[in-house]
């Protein structure tokens, strides 16, 4: 499933300042209730509520090549995280990874984003 992706800055700062963290070893996970989520529900095709996704890394992880592979392997973790247990919608979901994520696969990545989720309270029942 294709992510839709958290484009605006402003939507970032808004979620590292405002919106509730969980902190792994490899992982920062920051959420924050999107106010448009209903107003981009409309434009949807099967007219449904979706979570915003933003992948963060830092230039201190490594030069571009690493900085992507990390990004990718989040992606990947997320991906299996949502076909196994179901995620709430309607939020910004801010992922940025810290120097740990690096040297970790994304069986290890999508461990961590199940701890995350779970202090976030970010599953439905």
């Amino acid at each position: 499933m294709k992510f839709r992706a958290i484009c605006e800055n402003h939507l970032y700062s808004k979620a590292y300042s405002k919106g509730k963290r969980a902190v792994t070893s490899a992982l920062a996970v920051y959420v924050l209730p999107d106010y448009a989520a209903k107003r981009l529900a409309k434009a949807h095709p099967e007219k449904r509520v979706m979570n915003r996704i933003g992948l963060t890394t830092s230039t201190k992880l490594g030069g571009a090549v690493v900085r992507s592979r990390c990004r990718r392997i989040m992606r990947e973790g997320l991906r299996s995280i949502e076909k196994k247990k179901e995620l709430k919608a309607g939020f910004l979901i801010v992922i940025a990874a810290r120097a740990a994520a690096v040297k970790l696969k994304s069986t290890d990545i999508e461990k961590q984003l199940d701890v995350a989720f779970t202090k976030l309270d970010m599953y439905t029942q």
